[in-house]
This record gives C-alpha cells, sequence and structure tokens, in this order.
C-alpha cells in the first residue's frame, strides 16, 4: 500500500524562513483582473486572448529575470560589466534562429507574417540617441517601465505618462523627419538570403559575445536568495539566461499569433493620442494620424489593438510576480530630483522611440531578430545616448551606477 505524501512538505517549500511569504490576496486580485481583462479582450477576438496571455508571462519573465536593458547598459558603461549584455545577445541569437523559418515561409496557420522591418536612416539613428539618454534618466526603458510599473515602483508611472506624451507629440512631427535621408525598409534577409544573413548575424553577434567575455569584467555574484526548487520556479530569482530565453521563445509566440514579432511603444504612442483627443485635439489634416493603421487604431476601442493588450498583460504579470515574490509594495513618494528625471527621461524616450520606429524591443530585439537593418543602426546610436544620460544623472541627484 502506497503511503500518502506528505502534506507538509509542499507547505514548507513556501515558508522558508528568512524570506517574504506570498502576498496571496494580492494574487487573488490580481488573478480576478486577469480573468476580467482575459474575458472582455477574447470576447471579440480570441488571438488577442492569447496575446495578453503572452504578455502577462513576458511581464512574469522580466520580473522575476531581473531583465532589463537600461541597468544592463548602465552597467556596461561605468563598470565594464558584460553578463546583462551577453544575456541581450544570446536572447535576440535564439529568436533569430526562430524567427526565421517562420518570416521566410511568409505564413503561419494561413495567417501572414511580416518581421519588424523599418527605414534606417538619419530619423533611426537620431531616435535612438535620444531613446538612449531618456532611458537612462529615467531608469528604465520601454519594457522596463512597464514590469517596473507593475512591481509597484509607481515614480515609473510618472515615466509612463510622460514617455505616451513624449510618443505622441514626436507623432506630431513624423512629416518633417521623414524628409531627412534614409536608405529603404531593407533586411539582411531580403539582400542576401535566409540562410546566409542568419549566419552572419550569429556570427556577429557570437564574436560581440565573446569580446565582452574577453575584456568585460565579471558582476560581483548577488548573494543567495535562499529560495529552491517550487518556491524559486513561482517566486524567483531566475537566472539571467533563463529570462532571455524564455523572452525569445514568446517573442517567438508573438510573432505567430499576432503577425508581427513583439513590440512595445506604439501603444504610448496611441494612449497619448486618445487622450489628447479627450482634451480636444482634432486629427484631421494630420499626415501621420489620416494613414488608414493610425486612423482605425484611434477610432476603435483600446483593447482591440495588439500591442496595447500586450502591454497591460505585462503590467498585470509583473505585478503577479512581484505579489508571489512578497514584494509587491507600492512606492508612492521619490525625491524632486527623481520625479523630474523621470518625466524627462520619459519624454525623450517617448520622442525618440517613435522616431526610430520603437524602443529597445520592437526596434533593437525584434528588429535584429528579423534581421532588419535598422535594428543594429539602433543600438550603434543609442549606446552612446546612454553615456550622455549616464553623465547627466548627477545633475539630478541619481547615481552614474
Amino acid at each position: 500500500m502506497q503511503r500518502s505524501p506528505d502534506p507538509s512538505v509542499s507547505a514548507r517549500a513556501w515558508r522558508q524562513p528568512g524570506l517574504p511569504a506570498p502576498q496571496w490576496g494580492v494574487l487573488g486580485a490580481v488573478g480576478v483582473l486577469a480573468a476580467v481583462l482575459v474575458t472582455l479582450i477574447a470576447r471579440e477576438a480570441p488571438r488577442l486572448g492569447l496575446l495578453f496571455v503572452i504578455g502577462v508571462l513576458i511581464g512574469v519573465t522580466l520580473y522575476h529575470a531581473h531583465f532589463g536593458f537600461t541597468g544592463a547598459y548602465r552597467r556596461l558603461i561605468v563598470r565594464g560589466e558584460v553578463e546583462g549584455v551577453r544575456a541581450q545577445l544570446a536572447m535576440i541569437a535564439l529568436a533569430c534562429v526562430l524567427f526565421a523559418p517562420l518570416l521566410s515561409a511568409g505564413d503561419f496557420g494561413g495567417h501572414p507574417l511580416v518581421g519588424a522591418v523599418a527605414p534606417a536612416g538619419w530619423q533611426v539613428a537620431i531616435g535612438a540617441f535620444l531613446f538612449g539618454i531618456g532611458m537612462q534618466l529615467a531608469g528604465g526603458c520601454g519594457s522596463g517601465t512597464l514590469y517596473t510599473v507593475g512591481g509597484g515602483r509607481l515614480r515609473m508611472g510618472a515615466t509612463l505618462a510622460a514617455f505616451c506624451a513624449g510618443s505622441f507629440w514626436a507623432s506630431l512631427h513624423m512629416d518633417f523627419w521623414q524628409r531627412l535621408p534614409v536608405w529603404e525598409s531593407r533586411s539582411l534577409a531580403e539582400l542576401v538570403g535566409w540562410p546566409e544573413a542568419v549566419a552572419f548575424q550569429l556570427a556577429v553577434l557570437g564574436l560581440l559575445a565573446w569580446i565582452a567575455g574577453r575584456y568585460g569584467r565579471r558582476r560581483t555574484p548577488l548573494p543567495a536568495s535562499g529560495r529552491r526548487g517550487l518556491r524559486r520556479l513561482f517566486t524567483g530569482p531566475w537566472p539571467l539566461l533563463a529570462g532571455a530565453v524564455l523572452l525569445a521563445l514568446l517573442n517567438v509566440a508573438t510573432l505567430a499569433a499576432a503577425g508581427h514579432p513583439w513590440s512595445i511603444t506604439w501603444a504610448f504612442t496611441l494612449w497619448g493620442a486618445k487622450a489628447a483627443s479627450l482634451m480636444g485635439w482634432n486629427p484631421e489634416g494630420d499626415p501621420f494620424w489620416n494613414a488608414p493603421f493610425q486612423r482605425a487604431a484611434l477610432e476603435a476601442d483600446v483593447l482591440s489593438d495588439v500591442t496595447s493588450v500586450m502591454d497591460i498583460g505585462m503590467v498585470v504579470g509583473a505585478m503577479a510576480a512581484a505579489a508571489a515574490a512578497g514584494r509587491f509594495a507600492p512606492q508612492w513618494s521619490a525625491p524632486t530630483g527623481a520625479l523630474v528625471a523621470a518625466v524627462i527621461g520619459g519624454l525623450v524616450m517617448g520622442y525618440g522611440a517613435r522616431l526610430a520606429y520603437g524602443c529597445n524591443i520592437g526596434a533593437f530585439f525584434s528588429g535584429i531578430a528579423s534581421t532588419s537593418l535598422h535594428g543594429w543602426l539602433w543600438i550603434a546610436a543609442a549606446l552612446p545616448g546612454n553615456w550622455v544620460g549616464i553623465k547627466l544623472r548627477p545633475w539630478f541627484g541619481l547615481s552614474r551606477e
């Protein structure tokens, strides 16, 4: 006769001494919120419900793996530490390999697929440079802003509001910026073919990872979390490389479900435009907002927009992850200098992201994974912008590290 399992074993896994307990009340409330949202979203289009769930999983992954771009670039520039950047390179390499068969086929399940391919020119370079400055002032990027807001850092709510305002502001000037010299929307795959493009990009990414490992410094190990087994899976922290692999897989899932790769900042532009409309702004006569896609999105419900649905899912996922880790504790106050930097950084990021056809996710991650030349231009311009932003941080009472 088999012995019945000891019920205290699983209970002890959630009651490790000295560790925060999961906030079951908050988790329950977030679960109810997620259920309501997915019901509303999927009612009109089941595919959008799936994309909301993917967004939730991305938010959980970002939070538990502490997968950020802003801090990784700051540690690279100030200390020469490379772990975060190498994880990004691994993530992009895996996504590039997995994107290739889907994008080369051009469809999935009968639905067309397109990569994150955009023109490469002065507009992208200027936008990415501005974005790099803004992300260091704000202390977060496109993805970082969303998952830290969900995790309870309400200072980043000011960044998010300013991000939307800056992105909308840039949309009003797109007619001017698009007159700058530009190369047509091209990808390496269009120029040389998919096998050659993927092989070339993997070689470049591998070389960059080797250089980082050869000449970069290793980060001082973080103290052990004490979490083990099942608890660590649900409450984190997760290894950085595990986060990179999961984010690559979730981007592939986004491509298959949405028809295009993961992006973030289009939603901020749309939210800013909808807010402006409520305050009396009229889009008539604006070239950008009278294009068919933009006009349709402006007139439709927010929950019918793919990027908006996924962004909301990311916030909900980060809230759930923070509550599972016992760390959901909204912070209502911030030093004045930090708050000013958050607002300025958000405005600059929003403006830059609109010019550059995306942020560290839509332009850099998804762009390079799609073999778009503008993705490589984005990171080449964003890193100097990060350096400038780091130099400006002390003006607002922020540490350079």
